[in-house]
């Protein structure tokens, strides 16, 4: 069944989950850049806090996963080195590879961070019922799926 708005035309409901879909992404990006803000980073450099802060930081992985070039990730890992966030130091068993760690006051920040993330969280996801968000979850990976389908097979 269609989705009546007044004043509009009936909207198919596929199309309005995706208008759905898409405001939620956007708040959602929004939200991102307001907490790295926040924090005085920016996204790429909090997505780089967390790759390094998880272990076994390799920049040109790194890279290719966010699709960006090399000479970029070396740039964000210098301005998190300059503000004292991250270190690197030579590779223990290979000396031609950069070792990368978060510094005490780097791991401060991600953990400020992800408290202010953790309270979103609860603010916003857990005020609802478990079996909405396991269903909503369950939801979005199928959507997912299909749609990671659909573009491989094109």
């Amino acid at each position: 069944m269609a989705t009546r708005q007044p004043g509009r035309e009936q909207v198919p409901p596929a199309h309005a989950a995706i208008a759905g879909l898409e405001r939620l992404s956007e708040a959602f990006a929004e939200r991102r850049r307001q907490l790295a803000a926040e924090a005085g980073l920016t996204e790429t450099q909090w997505r780089a806090l967390e790759e390094v802060g998880g272990g076994g930081f390799l920049p040109s992985m790194f890279a290719r996963q966010r699709s960006v070039s090399a000479a970029a990730v070396s740039r964000t890992l210098r301005q998190l080195g300059d503000r004292g966030l991250v270190a690197s130091g030579i590779g223990a068993e290979d000396a031609r590879q950069r070792v990368y760690r978060l510094t005490r006051k780097g791991r401060e920040a991600l953990d400020r961070l992800e408290a202010a993330r953790e309270e979103a969280v609860q603010a916003v996801w857990a005020t609802f019922p478990s079996r909405d968000l396991e269903a909503f979850g369950r939801l979005a990976d199928e959507i997912a799926q299909r749609m990671e389908e659909y573009a491989a097979g094109r």
